[in-house]
């Protein structure tokens, strides 16, 4: 489950006090809005989407009022925008009016389960409200921490200290961000990102840090996330039939993250690994049917349940299955193969055959017995395919794949076809 937005993010922080802006929802009367106008001067009007959609503000879609006559334009002009972020679509439900926060600084700041340090990981920049990949290396902090001792004041100092950031602002952020990892390990959050954190001077002449946008995954194995007693339908509502099928799989050992690329791509990637993840999804781009992560050493059932859902949805249109990943350190590559292999069998049987390339990158704990079982399945449904063992880069065996795609789309398709007896 993914929160992104003050409306929900300002409630999330209230329960570790740490400031946010003032945020008025959809439903707030004109008196509210006008009395928010007159203590602070500007207002934001934001579009409500659920899920990620990009930049918003990149793409005109944050009206800004110092009246109440302007606020209600924008109000009209945004209560049902619709926004399209690369094949992604999404239409507004509603709106919130946020108070403008002066500031000379903005902070990005973030927390996350890293995978390269295996262990949660603050990042964290001065020269924030932008994309951080924009930023040189110089200009970042990513700093890993002890999940046992915590999330203490000295991280962030530290942090700040790497990237020579104002004095001024150190000591209110060390003070105030830790704060964060209570909200981030106490209610079972994967990632918890703020940016901009915008430094206000308070009465006192201070520096206050005031989070101004939010955005948080959780972790929907670990069930920390419930106490928080959030709406069903909070983020559901943008997941296609396939993401909610798989995502009911999450009870399990394993993972199973799955995003909707493009409904019309014809790559299906069955990918283990976050770094695989985003080196595929990028690499594959609109050719690409699904984003996807089933690493985590998932048992053979799950595999073979996530496969039937995978084929069910995306076979038919599918040119190149593609089954791929690092070198695992504890996936046990029979046990997902088998299920893979199993499923596709099960599908030919129920569907009937169709032409179809398989290309496996793989490395891992019973790695020749894992493609000795798909070879044997790939054979037997007469299906072509190549293997590729870790020693492969990654980037050539993907350049393979979308190779291959080509090939089938001028007419390697109907060759297989004919090989394999279709009509």
């Amino acid at each position: 489950m993914q929160i992104t937005g003050m409306l929900w993010g300002s409630k999330l922080l209230n329960y570790v006090g740490f400031p946010t802006s003032e945020v008025l929802g959809a439903e707030a009367k004109t008196d509210q809005i006008k009395d928010m106008i007159d203590r602070w001067g500007t207002i934001f009007i934001k579009p409500i989407f659920k899920g990620g959609v990009g930049k918003k503000g990149k793409a005109g879609l944050i009206g800004k009022a110092s009246d109440l006559a302007t606020a209600m334009k924008e109000k009209e002009r945004l209560y049902f925008v619709e926004h399209r972020h690369g094949n992604a679509f999404a239409k507004a439900e509603g709106v919130t009016f946020e108070s403008a926060i002066p500031a000379q600084y903005e902070i990005y700041a973030s927390i996350s389960d890293n995978t390269r340090f295996r262990a949660p990981t603050l990042t964290i920049t001065h020269h924030g409200g932008m994309d951080i990949e924009e930023l040189p290396p110089d200009k970042i902090a990513t700093i890993p921490f002890d999940a046992l001792t915590g999330f203490k004041g000295f991280v962030v100092n530290n942090a700040l200290n790497k990237i020579n950031a104002p004095n001024e602002i150190i000591s209110p952020l060390v003070q105030n961000l830790p704060k964060l990892w209570d909200l981030f390990h106490s209610y079972g959050m994967a990632t918890l990102e703020l940016n901009p954190i915008r430094m206000m001077v308070n009465e006192r002449g201070r520096l206050v840090p005031v989070a101004c946008d939010f955005k948080c995954m959780f972790d929907t194995d670990d069930p920390k996330w419930k106490r928080l007693d959030l709406p069903d339908d909070l983020d559901t509502s943008s997941y296609s039939d396939f993401e909610l099928e798989v995502n009911q799989l999450r009870t399990y050992q394993g993972q199973s993250d799955v995003f909707v690329i493009n409904e019309l791509g014809s790559i299906t990637a069955m990918t283990f690994g976050g770094g695989a993840n985003a080196l595929v999804t990028e690499l594959l781009g609109d050719k690409g049917t699904i984003s996807s992560d089933f690493g985590g050493n998932p048992p053979y059932q799950k595999m073979f349940e996530i496969s039937r859902i995978v084929y069910k949805h995306w076979l038919k249109q599918t040119n190149v299955l593609f089954i791929i990943g690092g070198k695992a350190n504890n996936t046990d590559i029979y046990e997902t193969f088998r299920g893979m292999a199993n499923a596709l069998r099960e599908y030919f049987n129920t569907h009937g055959p169709q032409p179809l390339y398989v290309v496996v990158g793989r490395g891992g704990p019973n790695l020749v017995r894992g493609l000795a079982y798909m070879k044997d399945t790939l054979d037997a449904l007469g299906i072509p395919y190549r293997m590729f063992g870790h020693d492969s880069a990654m980037s050539g065996v993907v350049n393979y794949a979308i190779d291959i795609d080509n090939w089938m789309s001028q007419g390697g398709k109907e060759i297989i076809a004919k090989q394999m007896g279709i009509n």
